[in-house]
């Protein structure tokens, strides 16, 4: 299973990005915004390609999407969030977006996700994001 993120819009303290799964158009994102320098849970990950495993995380109470092999980065996942606030270094997914600082209908987006993520594992597929500025952003 392939994931590609398309990030689109750096604005403020946000990054706005469209979310592809094996080629088709999947959710919209919200992240942090990128840094030349890290700044602990305000900075998105860098451009690349991770591996996703589903992971159990106790704060949620059910496996989540970790994004490993993240260079200076721990405990990055793909969840559910409403603003950037939520994001804390992680990639948001959403249904809509309300504002470039607020999306909507972030659980059915993850939801939806989720059982493709299980669809994958059960498969024995390995699950990959590929992460690209398709508008670079202006580093501060």
């Amino acid at each position: 299973m392939n994931l590609n993120l398309k990030r689109f819009l750096f604005e403020e303290n946000t990054t706005l990005g469209l979310l592809y799964v094996n080629g088709v158009w999947e959710c919209w994102t919200t992240e942090d915004i990128p840094r030349s320098v890290k700044i602990k849970h305000e900075t998105a990950i860098p451009t690349g390609v991770y591996r996703i495993t589903l992971t159990d995380l106790n704060k949620w109470g059910k496996p989540m999407p970790h994004i490993a092999d993240v260079p200076d980065f721990q405990g990055i996942y793909i969840h559910p969030g409403n603003t950037k606030e939520d994001t804390s270094g992680c990639i948001l997914v959403a249904e809509s977006l309300v504002s470039p600082s607020k999306n909507a209908g972030s659980k059915i987006a993850f939801d939806r996700l989720m059982q493709k993520f299980r669809t994958a594992t059960d498969a024995k597929e390995d699950i990959l994001i590929s992460v690209e500025n398709y508008i670079p952003p202006i580093l501060d």
